[in-house]
């Protein structure tokens, strides 16, 4: 989506109009196309990305949901989306894979007071009620996740300190584990599958898919959006623009003349296919809390702190790296991650992802799971190394809503949440689109919330968003 030099020699086409143009086929612009198109039929939705739908963004996503956040207003809205994604299994057969793990905050503290302040905060008022203690000696109620499927799983969530049943049901993590949060309305879909189902209810419906660039947007009664494709540039007229291009997303904005308060931060991941079965197929999504330092021989460190760019690889790093098995209990496969990066950078198309990383993140995630130890300096041949663009706000909350420019909308943002927030997005967007009614939280997840000097106030500082 990037504004790149118009053309000077190619004749222009005048195309056809749609009611609604979606820039950006990745999982949010497809959810926003998906909602609308119940009401905008016969090519009133067209897509448009240079791209295949679900690249580039989408395509390396985690695949996870879970509905805790440090904040109720996060809270309230990925709840609303999975109850969405929960409508869209019922119907398809459960097309999307959806399962229900949950995902598990592991800490090494044995005091949970201020996990629990955590919990009350971002479950709002009803927190309380949302949470079960299980006291060392207590925990014989804990029904472990590999009984519970998407349908009947509980909601809540569990604190776990007896360290017998930690061991019992998780036991590849490390014994010094000595907390375990559990929250239950969590675990993962088939982003893949979830797009593709979405893709095809719009063209059921009349919309279109349009692969071209957009390298300009004129507004005067309706806009005009100038479309480079492979072999020609068209031109196509809309009545109403919605910006879901992702790390593009300011590109877009800045063709109508708008900034968007967004930044992009490039994160990655590996998966691989374990072998060596060091991780527990029914474990779910796991995260350790804690702090570390990685996890180096002395030799290594020393060579490590000799070079500046090197260095910080020896200092202590951020909790949050991630793990979960790939492929349900017969699968091989296992995900790791780390969302260590704090730099924002320009998106490309191509992107390179750092070489060191695979060792980076093997040996971080082998403090929560020793087992993976046994592949320093051997990681699989069968591996995935890859990366995206966390698109985010700096209080990592999502922008959906009107733009300044009449007739514009964004829904973008979503940084490592897009998979699980999609839906949510796509209903408010449509509802925005609509001027129909919207849940409560709307007006906090769009731009107004910028206006509200109390709301501000409240709002994470960039220490504790929910990146993961």
């Amino acid at each position: 989506m990037r504004n790149e030099p118009q053309e000077s020699e190619e004749q222009v086409v005048d195309s056809d109009r749609a009611e609604v143009v979606v820039v950006g086929a990745g999982i949010v612009g497809l959810a926003c196309a998906y909602y609308l198109s119940t009401r905008h039929r016969d090519n009133g939705i067209v897509l448009v990305d240079p791209r295949p739908p679900m690249s580039l963004t989408s395509a390396p996503s985690g695949e996870n949901y879970r509905n805790w956040w440090p904040h109720p207003t996060m809270t309230a809205f990925t709840d609303y989306s999975i109850d969405l994604l929960e409508i869209i299994a019922r119907k398809s057969g459960n097309r999307i894979h959806m399962t229900r793990r949950g995902y598990v905050f592991a800490t090494r503290q044995a005091d949970p007071t201020a996990l629990l302040a955590r919990l009350d905060i971002g479950y709002g008022k009803e927190g309380a009620n949302h949470v079960r203690i299980h006291p060392s000696g207590s925990s014989k109620t804990y029904r472990p996740a590999a009984l519970s499927d998407w349908e009947s799983a509980p909601n809540g969530v569990d604190v776990i300190q007896d360290r017998s049943v930690i061991r019992r049901h998780f036991p590849s993590f490390d014994p010094a584990i000595a907390t375990i949060l559990h929250i239950r309305r969590a675990g993962d879909i088939s982003g893949q599958q979830l797009g593709a189902l979405m893709l095809e209810h719009v063209r059921s419906r009349g919309g279109s898919l349009r692969a071209a660039r957009i390298i300009a947007i004129e507004k005067a009664s309706d806009f005009v959006l100038t479309l480079q494709g492979r072999d020609s540039v068209t031109r196509l007229r809309a009545d109403i623009v919605v910006n879901a291009a992702g790390p593009y997303a300011q590109d877009v904005a800045a063709m109508l003349g708008e900034q968007l308060p967004m930044m992009n931060v490039f994160q990655q991941k590996i998966a691989f296919a374990d072998g060596e079965r060091a991780i527990d197929r029914t474990m779910p999504f796991s995260i350790d809390l804690d702090p570390q330092i990685i996890d180096w021989t002395d030799e290594e460190k020393a060579t490590l702190r000799e070079d500046a760019t090197t260095h910080w690889l020896t200092q202590p790093m951020p909790g949050a790296i991630h793990c979960r098995p790939e492929g349900g209990g017969e699968g091989k496969w296992i995900k790791l991650g780390w969302a260590y990066n704090r730099t924002p950078s320009k998106p490309e198309d191509d992107l390179v992802p750092d070489p060191r990383f695979p060792d980076i993140v093997l040996r971080g995630a082998s403090r929560l799971h020793p087992g993976l130890k046994r592949y320093y300096g051997r990681l699989p041949r069968q591996m995935s190394h890859y990366g995206g663009y966390y698109s985010m706000t700096k209080e990592n909350w999502p922008l959906i809503g009107p733009m300044k420019t009449k007739g514009a909308y964004v829904a973008g943002a979503l940084s490592g949440f897009g998979t699980m927030g999609a839906c949510a997005a796509g209903v408010l967007c449509a509802a925005w689109v609509r001027d129909a009614g919207r849940p409560a939280f709307a007006s906090q997840l769009s731009l107004t919330r910028y206006e509200d000097e109390e709301l501000m106030q409240q709002l994470p500082d960039g220490t504790d968003t929910g990146v993961l």
